[in-house]
């Protein structure tokens, strides 16, 4: 408790200035836990999201004894907008048995099985469906084996709504339609080479489904996005336990030198560090649940998100609360050793050791490493993933390990290549103490590399061709062709500009599209509609069911899918990049300012020994600017090295090389206006150079 006491006592008696490091220091942990709890959300949205879609995607099939119901999954499309449709039949009862539809299965989100004939609409789907003729959409839902009647009420109005349950997200167009058991379209094959789409599989329950590829790519996406993010933030929360250090370490070596003991020492530093980490991150978890409405409004996969999608539980906020403080403390402790082995040095202000090269063989391992396994691991499945994923947050890392290297080296060269005083003056501070320069400009350094990483990941609306939608296509068994197309040509006759083209014999597509899968040879059945997408979903509508387990879709359809994934990446880039660049920004400025604060009785004596106050303006900005550059620019470079594997077969996206562009022009103005901000204080700590004892 003494040593507890003097802590407090001497964070008080430091003054305005003392209590000015240790908001800066608690303000940096509050940035730090906000954004790390954002970063866990994004992962915590995305199970959630891929936990409601599980239900569409029966799994290993039941066994014959065990099945009670049939499921198969595919996709439409209307005005653009995919539409997941969710088809559902019981099975046949044994003789005897009673046929009870409130036995069976209850899918999620609906009060009971769907029976035959019956159409369940998303809220959103129900609107669309509303406001377009019913010839357009609407009109395309029903099954075949229901009365006319059940089909004409169906197709006007949904049997019901579908509650959030069973939708990944609200704005999700989703039909769920009951068959019967019997009816062709529960037992002939789906579009399986489509996302989202499965062939008809028996099921015992609506538990053990599985999900989507899609779901397990975002997913893969989201861990990429919180390397890129998380780097930079624990490389931030870690700084802010050496936000003053200089200063407090005076003290502590003062301490040690009247008799404070060892123990004594790691005591007050972990307490004063841990009570001011504690209170930064009760502070960050409220500025993120400030956050959450506005993260909420981010659209991915057309859709935003709810508030319980985003909320990562209390006992993941008690974690990284306590998690923050620890990370404090420690860095806090580490930062200790020269205080407690030679605290004489510390209060003669004697330079410390130089850092060793190995830091730059470290990091050069890293990137080799992940080169190297880009070529290698790819194709071993999900285990490969991990150990790309683990390399990338190592090789991001080490540009943290090898930064303060880099700043000293940096130092000797300005210094000897110095001209004038402010040449002279940062060169020497950059060899000084090159980690308290690299705190400065790491934030914006880090975010070079998420630049470089993510502009490569941006390829070129050109990737997804321009593909027509008046074609519509289907596969159909051969022997079904000639009975198909007359078919075809009856429904059509009521869609103006819609003309049957000649059967395409190349085949059609899909996983079952040949013969060695044991199903018959498809062949292609073609429609051309003419006069806009109002009449291609007419002919759409009116073609629907016309062959058992697919729909007529254009070569444009899948574009859009592929499109769709694009601009979620682009989205995803784009705000991780924000989130990089406020971190940068907000620890250019704390760090600038606790620098200042640091170094104000060195300040004081030049002066006191005739140093002009622009002189010293100008030193300051140069140890900012110099490091900036040259570790801005490495660490782009070496994001751009890092992502090339994965993006050198694709055209690159021309606003990819303008948000690049602005990252190092907006990077540069980020650390030089941050850093202005500490101009005043210099100006304040030297209107008085008299120093005086903390």
């Amino acid at each position: 408790m003494t040593s507890v006491n003097l802590t407090l006592r001497l964070l008080r008696a430091g003054g305005a200035r003392g209590l000015l490091g240790a908001g800066l220091m608690a303000a940096a942990v509050a940035l730090s836990t906000a954004l790390l709890l954002a970063a866990a959300a994004a992962n915590v949205a995305f199970d959630h999201r891929a936990d409601r879609e599980t239900w569409r995607h029966p799994g290993t099939p039941a066994a014959s004894g065990d099945a009670v119901a049939i499921e198969a999954a595919s996709v439409d499309y209307v005005r653009g907008k995919q539409i997941n449709v969710i088809d559902l039949a019981a099975l046949d009862r044994p003789a005897g048995a009673a046929r009870n539809h409130q036995a069976l299965p209850t899918p999620p989100g609906m009060p009971r099985f769907p029976k035959p004939g019956e159409v369940w609409m998303s809220p959103a789907l129900a609107r669309l469906a509303a406001s377009l003729p019913a010839n357009q959409l609407a009109n395309r839902f029903g099954s075949a084996s229901a009365s006319p009647d059940a089909q004409r009420t169906t197709r006007a109005h949904p049997t019901g709504l579908l509650g959030q349950a069973a939708l990944v997200h609200d704005g999700e167009l989703v039909a769920v339609v009951g068959w019967a058991s019997t009816d062709p379209a529960m037992w002939a094959p789906k579009q399986t080479a489509v996302e989202r789409s499965s062939d008809p599989t028996p099921i015992a329950s609506f538990q053990e489904g599985e999900p989507s590829a899609i779901a397990g790519t975002y997913k893969v996406f989201t861990v990429i996005a919180t390397i890129l993010l998380g780097v930079p933030l624990l490389v931030f929360g870690g700084a802010a336990a050496r936000l003053t250090v200089a200063r407090r370490d005076q003290r502590l070596a003062a301490l040690r030198l009247v008799g404070a003991t060892p123990g004594q020492v790691v005591a007050m530093t972990v307490t004063e560090s841990v009570l001011t980490a504690l209170g930064g991150a009760v502070a960050g978890v409220l500025l993120y649940l400030a956050m959450i409405p506005g993260l909420a409004q981010i659209r991915i996969e057309g859709g935003t998100w709810a508030f319980s999608d985003l909320w990562v539980g209390f006992p993941i906020v008690l974690a990284t609360v306590v998690a923050v403080a620890l990370l404090v403390g420690v860095s806090a402790i580490v930062g200790l050793r020269r205080v407690v082995v030679s605290p004489l040095g510390v209060a003669r202000r004697e330079t410390p050791p130089g850092l060793r090269m190995v830091r730059l063989l470290a990091f050069a391992a890293a990137i080799v490493a992940f080169l190297v396994a880009s070529k290698v691991v790819l194709g071993w499945g999900s285990t490969g993933k991990a150990v790309i994923i683990a390399l990338l947050g190592l090789g991001f890392w080490t540009i943290n390990l090898v930064g303060p290297w880099v700043v000293a080296l940096i130092g000797r060269l300005t210094a000897a290549a110095a001209r004038r005083p402010a040449g002279l003056l940062a060169g020497r501070r950059l060899v000084d103490d090159p980690r308290s320069a690299w705190r400065t400009v790491s934030g914006v350094a880090l975010t070079g590399f998420v630049a470089g990483f993510t502009v490569l990941l941006s390829p070129a609306a050109s990737v997804v061709a321009d593909s027509p939608i008046e074609q519509l296509s289907a596969a159909v068994p051969a022997q079904q062709v000639q009975a198909v197309s007359a078919e075809a040509r009856q429904r059509l006759r009521d869609v103006p500009g819609a003309a049957l083209q000649p059967p395409d014999e190349r085949g059609g597509d899909g996983a079952n599209d040949s013969g060695d899968a044991g199903h018959d040879r498809l062949v292609m059945v073609t429609v051309t509609v003419h006069g806009g997408a109002e009449r291609v979903d007419q002919a759409r509508t009116a073609l629907a069911g016309l062959v058992p387990g697919r729909h007529f879709t254009s070569p444009a359809d899948a574009d859009r899918s592929g499109m769709q994934v694009l601009l979620d990446i682009r989205t995803g880039a784009l705000t991780v990049l924000i989130a990089s660049f406020l971190i940068g920004t907000v620890s250019a400025g704390i760090s600038g300012v606790s620098s200042v604060l640091d170094r104000r009785q060195t300040f004081a004596l030049l002066r006191l020994a005739g140093t002009p106050l622009r002189v010293l303006d100008a030193a300051r900005r140069r140890e900012t600017l110099v490091p900036l550059v040259v570790m801005g620019g490495g660490s782009l470079l070496t994001g751009v090295v890092m992502a090339a594997p994965f993006a050198l077969a694709n055209p690159l996206e021309p606003t990819a090389l303008v948000t690049l562009a602005a990252t190092v022009v907006g990077g540069l103005a980020a650390v030089v206006g941050a850093s202005e901000l500490s101009r005043p204080l210099l100006r304040a700590v030297t209107t008085n150079p008299s120093p005086r004892p903390d």
